[in-house]
């Protein structure tokens, strides 16, 4: 039975039989794989510079350059490559060599087929329990957030069936939204409940990707492709292989590079920087961003022919404004996982008054932007009851337009009231300040910078510590201090 095609190896066989040459180069392909076959040692090093390999069935005998010398060559270019070593002579001696220069196997001649397929099933099941550590990996790192779409309004249903619709298919997605609305737990959702799911997850930030190695970062290269390529390094479109690769922020993809990714997409195939011969790869394509792809075609900033192909099926998600109802239970979820404790252990924290000003909050930096005031909440709360006091300055006193819309939501349990519902923010007239009131020590002049960096960066505290020039701890520790005073003097 065919090797499917995330199971497909890319073998390179060496020997000096032509007989055996064409029985391998018919049998092996027969198989599923992709085969490319050496008459000898010279001509198996020019491959090996041409291209990378999965296997390599090497022939110790041969006129010229031995297997073992192609092998200790391999080894040096490709070590992931894994290598398999015959000979009708065999000997101790050449055995515990070809080891300890990292053969995998050792096979008499005559081999049956029987016996090189038992050694790729080998080398597969390896390559499966590596894909499933990267795969744990990436699900470790989902951990962090979680891995199901919350939310039931009116605005987010639409989402909820268009997902649970298509994850278990193949099909590309293309999801679009503001930033911090979530694309990525959208993407983690439809890898969740995919056939792809034990396979790796690879999520890939483009806008974050050097210009000069973007295509290199994707595809791969080659030793020696250019200035600093000291060795092979596979893309992640190969390190995804069998799984499924997020391109987020897609729309800072340069034009060269859209070609290669359409390549991908219409013939499965890539093609690694400096590489002569083209790999096949098994991968889900889920893009994600939060610009205009269409004015971008008009514009000629974006294929066309690109966008048909991602946009097999597009969701879009609503900006938190949009979605108001969802709110209370995306705060404790998020609540949740900055205290890196079970939903139910925290749900009691949030108070109604609390959630007042949440709910009435503009959240500009949508879900990204609620998931930081609450692990803000959460340190400066120190596992108490979060209050009003709690929460980011920001969300407290907002000095920004409020959002669009109704200024509260009709919610008995947190709708407020008027004497505590926020309200526009209109700065005092101009008037000779008091010296006595407004006298102000260091101490509240720093904190009070410090309040404005944090805002600036909608409560991204790394942002806020490398604009201060402070490190992260320190952070931590001043805007505790300060709600320490500040609860002082509330008391």
């Amino acid at each position: 039975m065919a090797t499917q095609p995330h199971n497909r190896l890319r073998i390179l066989f060496v020997d000096d039989e032509r007989q055996l040459q064409e029985f391998m180069r018919i049998e092996l392909k027969a198989l599923g794989h992709d085969v490319v076959v050496c008459a000898n040692g010279e001509q198996a090093l020019q491959a090996i510079a041409a291209q990378s390999f999965d296997v390599a069935l090497l022939d110790i005998r041969m006129p010229g350059l031995s297997g073992i010398d192609v092998l200790q060559r391999l080894k040096q270019v490709s070590p992931d490559t894994e290598a398999i070593m015959m000979t009708g002579y065999a000997s101790e001696e050449s055995m515990v060599q070809a080891m300890r220069l990292g053969a995998c196997d050792y096979l008499r001649k005559p081999c049956q087929l029987a016996e090189i397929e038992a050694v790729f099933l080998r080398i597969q099941d390896k390559k499966r329990l590596k894909n499933k550590a990267v795969a744990l990996e990436s699900r470790v790192q989902a951990a962090e957030g979680p891995g199901f779409l919350i939310g039931a309004s009116p605005a987010m249903l639409p989402v909820q069936r268009l997902v649970d619709q298509i994850a278990g298919t193949d099909a590309r997605v293309l999801i679009t939204g503001e930033t911090g609305t979530g694309k990525e737990v959208v993407a983690r959702a439809l890898y969740s409940k995919s056939r792809r799911a034990d396979m790796p997850f690879i999520p890939v930030n483009c806008g974050a990707l050097s210009p000069q190695l973007v295509e290199s970062e994707l595809f791969g290269h080659k030793k020696n492709a250019f200035t600093g390529a000291q060795a092979d390094r596979k893309g992640m479109f190969e390190v995804a292989n069998g799984g499924t690769l997020l391109l987020d922020e897609l729309a800072e993809l340069d034009k060269q590079t859209q070609v290669k990714l359409l390549r991908f997409l219409e013939a499965g195939e890539i093609r690694p920087v400096g590489a002569n011969e083209a790999t096949i790869v098994d991968v889900r394509v889920i893009s994600a961003t939060n610009r205009d792809l269409r004015q971008m075609v008009v514009e000629g900033t974006f294929r066309e022919d690109l966008l048909f192909r991602l946009n097999m099926f597009h969701i879009h998600l609503p900006p938190l404004r949009e979605r108001r109802e969802d709110i209370p239970e995306l705060a404790r979820h998020l609540l949740a996982r900055a205290a890196k404790k079970p939903y139910a252990a925290v749900v009691e924290l949030l108070t109604d008054e609390a959630m007042r000003v949440i709910l009435n909050y503009h959240w500009q930096g949508n879900v990204r932007e609620l998931a930081n005031a609450m692990e803000y909440a959460w340190i400066v709360a120190a596992g108490q009851p979060i209050l009003t006091h709690h929460l980011p300055y920001d969300v407290r006193a907002p000095r920004l337009a409020p959002h669009t819309g109704p200024a509260t939501l009709s919610m008995p349990s947190y709708a407020p009231t008027p004497a505590t519902a926020p309200t526009t923010y209109i700065p005092p007239p101009a008037t000779q300040p008091d010296p006595s009131a407004s006298a102000k020590t260091l101490s509240d002049v720093e904190m009070d910078y410090i309040l404005h960096v944090y805002a600036k960066n909608t409560g991204n505290k790394q942002a806020t510590a490398t604009e201060l020039g402070i490190s992260l701890k320190t952070l931590y520790n001043k805007l505790h201090k300060y709600e320490e005073e500040r609860q002082g003097r509330v008391g």
